[in-house]
C-alpha cells in the first residue's frame, strides 16, 4: 500500500487510461478524486472503485470551463486534507490533414491538451506553494508530491493528420520540463508519459462505419481501420497495442517512492516504437 493516506486527482477518469490509473492508485491505498465530462462513464468508474478501501470523490464537468480546475483542487483538499498526486489525463482527438485543419480544430486541441493542464497545475500551485512553505516551517521539509502529465508519441515524433493534437501534446512536454525546474524547491516531481498505441475508445477497431464519440455536444470521428491497426502493430517491436492497465502502470511508476529523483522526464510507453 505505497500510497496509503495519500490523495490523487485524475482527470478524464471516466474510462480508458484515466479509469485504469484511478484503479491502480486506489489499489495502492490512495484516496482518489476522479473527474470526467461524461457522468455515466464516471459513475461506472466510481462503482469499480467501491471495491477498494479508499475515499472517492467524483466531479462531472467540462475542464474547458476556466473555474473548474480551482474547484477540483479545493474539493480534493476539503475532502481528504491534502493533495499528493495530480494526473493530467483528460483529452480527445480531432484529426485532419493540415490542409483540412480549421482554426477551431487547432484551438480545440491546444485548449484541452495544453491549456487545461496549465490551468489545473496553476490551481494546484495556488494551494501547494503556501502549504509547502508551512510544512517547511513545521518540519524543515515539504511533503513529496508528484505530477504526471500525459503526452503522446505524436507530440515527441509528430503524426500525419494530427498537427493540432501533436502540437498540444508537444506543449505538454514543455510545461512538464519547465515546472520540474520551478517546483523542485517544493519537493514536487513533474514528469510526463508519452503513449503510443494504447487500446482505448480513441483507437478502437472498425471495418466500415467510422465510430464517433461526443465531447461537449459535438461528435468526433475516432478509431482505426483494421488495415491501419495492422500497420501500426507491425511497427511496434512488441507486436501489439498496449492495454490501459499497462498505460496506468507507466503513470504509476512515476508516483512511487523509488522515482523520487526522477523529474522533468518524458517516459515513452509505446511498445518500443
Amino acid at each position: 500500500m505505497e500510497h496509503k493516506g495519500k490523495t490523487a486527482l485524475v482527470t478524464g477518469a471516466g474510462q480508458g487510461i484515466g479509469r485504469a490509473t484511478a484503479e491502480r492508485l486506489a489499489r495502492a491505498g490512495a484516496n482518489v478524486y476522479v473527474q470526467d465530462i461524461d457522468a455515466e462513464a464516471l459513475d461506472e468508474t466510481v462503482s469499480r472503485l467501491a471495491g477498494f478501501d479508499v475515499g472517492v470523490v467524483a466531479s462531472v464537468g467540462d475542464l474547458r470551463e476556466s473555474a473548474l480546475p480551482e474547484k477540483m483542487i479545493q474539493e480534493s483538499v476539503d475532502a481528504f486534507g491534502g493533495l499528493d498526486i495530480v494526473v493530467n489525463n483528460a483529452g480527445y482527438i480531432w484529426n485532419g490533414a493540415m490542409h483540412n485543419h480549421s482554426e477551431a480544430q487547432w484551438q480545440a486541441m491546444l485548449e484541452i491538451h495544453a491549456t487545461v493542464p496549465f490551468r489545473v497545475l496553476q490551481a494546484f500551485a495556488g494551494w501547494m506553494r503556501p502549504t509547502v512553505k508551512q510544512e517547511m516551517l513545521d518540519s524543515g521539509v515539504g511533503v513529496s508530491r508528484r505530477v504526471v502529465n500525459i503526452s503522446s508519441v505524436s507530440g515527441t515524433q509528430g503524426s500525419a493528420t494530427q498537427v493540432a493534437y501533436s502540437a498540444g501534446k508537444a506543449a505538454v512536454i514543455g510545461l512538464t520540463k519547465t515546472l520540474a525546474k520551478e517546483w523542485g524547491r517544493y519537493n514536487c516531481n513533474v514528469n510526463a508519459v508519452a503513449f503510443g498505441h494504447i487500446e482505448t475508445r480513441l483507437t478502437q477497431s472498425y471495418e466500415d462505419d467510422v465510430p464517433e464519440i461526443e465531447v461537449g455536444g459535438r461528435s468526433f470521428r475516432v478509431g482505426l481501420s483494421s488495415r491501419q491497426r495492422a500497420g501500426i502493430s507491425s511497427s511496434v517491436p512488441l507486436g501489439r497495442p498496449g492495454t490501459v492497465e499497462e498505460a496506468a502502470g507507466a503513470i504509476y511508476l512515476l508516483t512511487l517512492p523509488e522515482a523520487g529523483y526522477i523529474t522533468g522526464e518524458v517516459i515513452t510507453c509505446s511498445g518500443g516504437i
